[in-house]
């Protein structure tokens, strides 16, 4: 019998649900005349167009960098180490899944004939590239060639072949071996070597190696192994990198070690998160506003379903279906919204993006409509609440209405949400919560200063005299002044919805001006367009006669001292470094060392300070010492006298795991140099200028074989400077970065075009806030007017005191909007963006005044039809169902 009732119960248990269901869809259908709900929708499919719009582009971004990065590192993974790979470890990858290629690189002599020169060697096998092609000329001009160089023959660059006069067709020396010059190398497959080989290059098969004679015991070797396949192969190998890793190999990974697109895109993709977030954030606060309106449209309806026996459960129930409809509908309308976004950043930026994007992937349209479910969950449900606790007795009684949740619950509850949207989108735990934290810290203060410049406009309206006739302008100020005086709770509310909307469309603005400014002050016009390296000290004099008055910007000539890191604080290296730090490049191939008596143009201190006058004299002693044979202690325990001060890049020292008065021993030659960090510094990667890790003050390298660098901008590219060069200076290797500048340039103006566009949606999103703010307030707002038009106000003296009452609300909450703004630029610039905060003088005048006038207007324009009405259907809106 159980069983026969449980049978029966299940359909008319289902035949409920699809009532309900239906019940709920019939309501919305209806409920869409209403402004509210269109309200409710408008912000709805605005966060999540924005959401997905950003979503869309920056995973798309996200998956084509990850592709563009194997063919920049030559593979998904690149092994390094200065001795052969065993087979073992070759089986492995290919286990998992993975396709390799062996490549060797070292330095040897090339001739041709008489003429001699140091040339860089990469040596390839038949697989390479894995990713790309070289851009080659094989006698039928410049071409893509996925393939290395045949047994036999070499591939040379540009400056190879002027340095010893090569044509296609010559024979070159490399070692013992005889090889035949077959293609000129305009672009490898593989970029990742950028600027840190100052040899010209050649490339060679792997089977001419042996030949050449160049491996022998104890030569500088590195060892490479490319190995490409997808994803989860690469994941599944994370084990035994970690243990390459700890045993000293370098392991450059392409989900770690991507090659990015410079310091600017990395801010764009950060402040068009920012956008995004900035945009739930104002669709949320306009939820919140349109949810209220909405809940007291329906109490009269809820208290009619009580009355017919609806329970509490069946009410939560009826409502929160119909919401979801208009949720789903939202989502639909905003994922078109976001996919049209997204395409229309691609259109400004592909053309200037090395790299094919992926189409999109599901993940942004699940967090669309995830992002609206919470938006609603979240601003809404606190309010919605209201409607299960409506008495059945509201039908008689129209004072019953169930009591509105706690302000503090309706904070507290979009709060929560809107902190895990913004970890969500940010992947940055420590970020979103200090965010969070100070919004909230914010919104308390904000909620003290409002209600004193509440209290302070009213006092100041009430001064302003009374007007000779009726419409006069101070007279609709004064009765605009007391229509907020007199509902002040709720002219608060809509003051910090204005003031947090105004900060939100004011921050978006001034974060997207101050990266303007930032991109345009990081590549000036004068940005130098050349490098010049392995200039001779005897060179020194002349090289700089040269230059004078044939360049217009030239960097400082630095000197260069190539230092290998043998000891830090007295331990080996890969004993010393957290385990992270163990296969940084830094430990495994020298690194170029100078000096200087003052900070370098672009390097700020972080910590600690520059260099004393003769800071170094007492550790030139030791180390003469050392250069002549005579080695070093570099124990922890050693004295002051027996190091000298160095100032050391910061990031380097957060990766080695080093601090001030830690120290750091270099060999350089036979010599050992031990130098003790006395200053961090910052340095500005992208300035197209000479940088370096380590400085040292004068006095202590100079003994050291160096050679000068420099950077210069050139600004006529018909200038025959470029070959006097060539010609005066043979041994100076010459590097045009003015390509490279170009498409710099290009990439931050179509990104600045792509900011201005999400700039859009977070305007529209701020527009819908005050939208619902106003419509929110409609039956109030009509019920004064026709109390005013009862007491007999004309059609122009309320059209004042309208439009006196949105202005005032307007400008004071500019006032606010700009305070909030200042303040939370200033922070997310520090915390964030890595960009000096800075005042913002004009936005203290424009956002009061544009506040104003926003308000004041589209305030005024809702309001047209309600001052048409007659006083009789003004009043009776208050009650509205």
């Amino acid at each position: 019998m159980m069983a026969s009732g449980d049978s029966r119960r299940e359909p008319r248990q289902k035949h409920n649900g699809l009532h309900w269901l239906g019940l709920a869809a019939r309501g919305l259908k209806r409920d869409l005349r209403a402004a509210d709900v269109r309200a409710l929708f408008v912000a709805l499919a605005l966060a999540v167009a924005a959401s997905t719009m950003i979503g869309f582009f920056l995973d798309r971004l996200e998956r084509g960098l990850t592709r563009q990065a194997g063919q920049m590192l030559g593979g998904d993974l690149v092994l390094e180490q200065g001795e052969p790979f065993s087979n073992e470890l070759k089986s492995t990858l290919r286990e998992a899944g993975m396709t390799l290629s062996d490549q060797v690189d070292l330095v040897s002599m090339i001739s041709r004939g008489e003429r001699f020169q140091p040339a860089s060697l990469k040596v390839v096998d038949s697989a390479y590239p894995l990713y790309g092609a070289s851009q080659v000329d094989v006698g039928n001009g410049v071409e893509p060639l996925a393939r290395g160089p045949a047994p036999g023959e070499a591939w040379v660059d540009p400056r190879l072949e002027s340095l010893i006069e090569l044509e296609l067709g010559d024979d070159v020396q490399v070692g013992r071996a005889t090889l035949t010059v077959s293609g000129i190398i305009e672009r490898e497959a593989d970029q990742s070597g950028g600027f840190s080989s100052f040899n010209p290059r050649l490339m060679m098969h792997v089977d001419d190696l042996s030949a050449t004679g160049l491996v022998q015991p104890g030569s500088r070797v590195e060892y490479e192994i490319l190995a490409a396949g997808p994803p989860e192969a690469v994941s599944s190998l994370d084990a035994r990198l970690e243990t390459l890793k700890r045993e000293g190999v370098e392991v450059r990974d392409v989900r770690v070690d991507r090659p990015g697109l410079g310091s600017a895109l990395e801010r764009a993709e950060k402040y068009l998160a920012l956008a995004g977030l900035a945009a739930v954030l104002l669709a949320g606060v306009a939820v919140a506003m349109a949810t209220r309106r909405y809940v007291d449209r329906h109490l009269d309806t809820a208290a009619l379903l009580r009355c017919f026996g609806a329970s509490q459960r069946q009410l939560t129930q009826l409502f929160a279906l119909q919401l979801g409809w208009l949720a789903l509908a939202a989502s639909v309308c905003g994922a078109l919204l976001g996919l049209a976004g997204q395409a229309g950043l691609l259109a400004l930026l592909t053309a200037f993006l090395p790299l094919e994007l992926p189409p999109p992937g599901p993940l942004p349209l699940a967090l669309g409509v995830l992002t609206a479910l919470a938006v609603l969950v979240g601003f809404a449900g606190p309010t919605l609440l209201r409607l299960k606790r409506v008495s059945a007795l509201k039908v008689l009684r129209r004072e019953l209405d169930p009591l509105p949740a706690s302000a503090w619950l309706v904070v507290a509850m979009a709060s929560l949400v809107f902190g895990g949207l913004m970890w969500l989108y940010s992947g940055d735990l420590g970020l979103s919560a200090a965010l969070l934290a100070g919004g909230l810290v914010m919104l308390v203060i904000l909620g003290g200063v409002g209600s004193v410049m509440l209290s302070a406009v009213l006092r100041l309206a009430a001064l302003l005299p009374q007007g000779s006739h009726s419409a006069s302008p101070t007279r609709a100020l004064r009765l605009g002044a007391r229509q907020l005086g007199r509902r002040r709770q709720a002219s608060l509310g809509q003051l910090l919805a204005f003031s947090i909307t105004f900060a939100a469309m004011a921050m978006i603005a001034l974060v997207r001006g101050d990266l303007l400014t930032a991109w345009q002050d990081q590549l000036p016009e004068d940005t130098p367009n050349y490098f010049a390296i392995n200039i001779q000290p005897q060179e020194r004099d002349a090289f700089v006669e040269t230059l004078a008055g044939a360049v217009d910007e030239r960097s400082s000539l630095y000197p260069m001292v190539r230092g290998r890191i043998t000891a830090l604080n007295g331990q080996p290296p890969q004993e010393a470094v957290p385990e992270s730090g163990r296969g940084d490049n830094a430990l495994r191939r020298e690194l170029n060392l100078t000096w200087r008596d003052s900070l370098p143009e672009g390097n700020r201190l972080v910590a600690g300070e520059w260099f004393e006058q003769g800071a170094a004299e007492s550790g030139v002693a030791s180390s003469s010492a050392s250069a002549s044979g005579v080695e070093s202690s570099v124990s922890k325990s050693e004295s002051a006298s027996d190091t000298v001060p160095i100032s050391l890049e910061d990031e380097l020292a957060g990766r080695l795991g080093l601090s001030l008065g830690d120290t750091m021993s270099f060999t350089i030659g036979a010599a050992t140099v031990t130098g003790r960090i006395t200053s961090l510094r910052d340095l500005d990667w992208d300035s197209f200028r000479p940088n370096f890790y380590v400085i040292f003050p004068p006095g202590v390298l100079e003994r050291f074989g160096h050679t000068y660098i420099t950077a210069f901008h050139l600004g006529d590219d018909q200038s025959p400077l470029p070959g006097q060069i060539v010609e005066n200076f043979p041994a100076v290797s010459l590097l045009n970065v003015e390509a490279i500048l170009g498409q710099v340039r290009d990439l931050l103006t179509q990104v600045t075009r792509s900011v201005e566009l999400v700039l859009g949606f977070v305007l529209l999103a701020g527009i819908s806030v005050l939208y619902a703010a106003l419509i929110a307030s409609r039956p109030l707002r009509a019920h004064e007017s026709g109390l005013l038009r009862v007491f007999g106000a004309g059609d122009r003296l309320i059209s004042r005191v309208q439009g006196a009452e949105f202005a005032i609300l307007g400008l004071a909450s500019g006032l606010m909007g700009a305070l909030l703004a200042e303040l939370a630029a200033a922070g997310i610039y520090a915390g964030w963006l890595d960009l000096a905060p800075r005042l913002h003088p004009w936005l203290w005048l424009g956002l009061p005044l544009g506040g104003a006038l926003l308000v004041g207007l589209i305030g005024h324009g809702l309001s047209r039809d309600l001052r048409r009405q007659t006083p009789m259907a003004s009043l009776g809106l208050l009650g509205e169902a």
